[in-house]
């Protein structure tokens, strides 16, 4: 038999002994946390947006009248130079 290995053995549970006595001495403590200004300010932005509508109606209806009236007007040049603006920002 080697007494060796038994010792190194004893020592790896003596280790593990020590560590759970340290976090049992933890107990009393509490902890906290705190949220900085900018944290706060964040979650004050996602309740004001999360309470808004997703669809802006005072845009949209205008834009609906119009194109029910047959009076929307898009402007080809207009239309062309975004969608080339947009492609060229891709490449």
């Amino acid at each position: 038999m080697r007494i060796e290995a038994y010792t190194q053995v004893q020592q790896l549970y003596n280790s593990a002994k020590v560590q759970k006595d340290a976090n049992v001495s933890k107990k009393g403590q509490t902890d906290q946390v705190q949220i900085s200004s900018m944290g706060l300010n964040i979650q004050a932005a996602k309740a004001a947006v999360k309470s808004a509508e997703d669809i802006r109606f005072d845009k949209v209806n205008p834009i609906k009248e119009a194109i029910a009236n047959g009076t929307y007007n898009v402007s080809a040049e207009s239309f062309a130079d975004k969608l080339l603006e947009k492609y060229e920002s891709l490449r």
